[in-house]
């Protein structure tokens, strides 16, 4: 194991440890942040506290060009765990421990790594990325501080992504009026007949996007996650709700896409809310976004970094491009392991990541 490794599991045993579980968004200023202010003598740091969890720290040394951002917080540990998920557990291929994959692998590479050099460098660590109620970042890019390119890690397997989907989560609700169902009933008259009506009249949206295409992504992804509502089976059902999320490709007009599935609604649905938001990467319309994929690409290749296929899951590094940053997703571990009981990242891509940010930082490319 070499030295770079063996100091980034060291790292990763200590963030593991702490709990940064969100929900239930209880994570405060100590805990974690005094572990890594401890690490980053010699970084100015920011420490920020965002409410709701939300806390962040921009450590900052020297002048660098390049941000590095790396989200502390994890999704609850489910009860299928065979050992405790704050204990790392290391073998000869892999590390298992809550958030070793999602992405505090990541977060002690960066801290390895900076110790061994004297290099420029900038981590932004948060703790909302679980949370769907992005805060961290925000309040970053309305500071101002501008940087040439933006790294943010999530599992790739060590390569660099250019491009993922947008995401978008709706709730819908549905009004009918209660009666006995032996009667004939007008297309109104039940909410839970609407919202089957809407869900079928909605995948054959889904279905006209099939053929759209955005730097190896196809389609449109589309999950109705949940109907519920009323009463028995012989009761026309007086309300019901429905939840909702769609994925579009860079380039999609996600306002537009909303209209649409609002209007397969028959009648026009009682609710009609957006819940969540993340525009796509690279952010813009058709000729934007892939005006900065190519930078992007650019980044990535003046960084030496391999370069991967684009990704359906959603980051943050979209909400750096849309604020006009080049931005792309860089970090170890497989997007299989995130989230999964006795979740695990692969040494190899531990110390492949390590190499890669010492070597960054060491040649003052960052």
């Amino acid at each position: 194991m070499s030295e770079l490794l063996d100091a980034t599991l060291r790292h990763l045993r200590a963030l593991v440890a702490c709990d940064t579980r969100n929900p239930p968004r209880a994570i405060g200023t100590g805990g974690i942040f005094d572990y890594l202010r401890a690490q980053l003598a010699g970084f100015d740091c920011t420490l920020a506290d965002h409410g709701a969890g939300a806390v962040s720290l921009l450590a900052v040394r020297g002048a660098p060009r390049l941000l590095f951002n790396v989200h502390l917080d994890t999704v609850p540990d489910s009860p299928r765990w065979s050992a405790s998920p704050f204990e790392l557990r290391v073998d000869g291929e892999r590390a298992v421990g809550l958030g070793a994959c999602d992405i505090k692998g990541a977060a002690a590479a960066l801290l390895a790594a900076a110790a061994r050099t004297d290099g420029a460098c900038a981590f932004l660590f948060s703790t909302d990325e679980e949370a769907n109620d992005a805060r961290c970042v925000p309040a970053f890019l309305h500071g101002r501080r501008a940087f040439a390119g933006v790294v943010v890690a999530e599992p790739t397997r060590a390569e660099a992504v250019l491009a993922h989907r947008g995401i978008s989560s709706v709730r819908m609700r549905f009004a009918g009026r209660a009666g006995h169902a032996s009667g004939e009933q007008d297309i109104a008259d039940s909410a839970l007949h609407q919202a089957v009506r809407w869900g079928a009249n909605a995948l054959d949206v889904v279905g006209a996007e099939a053929h759209q295409r955005f730097g190896g992504l196809t389609g449109l992804r589309f999950n109705i996650g949940r109907i519920e509502g009323g009463i028995k089976a012989n009761v026309i059902a007086p309300e019901a709700e429905a939840r909702f999320g769609f994925r579009p490709l860079p380039s999609m007009d996600t306002d537009a896409l909303l209209a649409r599935f609002r209007a397969c609604a028959e009648p026009a649905p009682a609710v009609f809310e957006e819940t969540f938001r993340g525009p796509p990467l690279p952010a813009g319309d058709i000729a934007g976004a892939e005006a900065r994929r190519l930078a992007a690409r650019d980044l990535a290749d003046a960084l030496d970094l391999p370069i991967g296929n684009a990704v359906d899951f959603w980051t943050e590094a979209a909400l750096f491009s849309a604020a006009g940053h080049t931005a792309l997703v860089y970090g170890p571990g497989d997007i299989a392991q995130a989230h999964s009981a006795d979740e695990w990242v692969a040494l190899d891509q531990l110390a492949a990541y390590a190499a890669s940010v010492h070597r960054i930082i060491d040649k003052r490319l960052a």
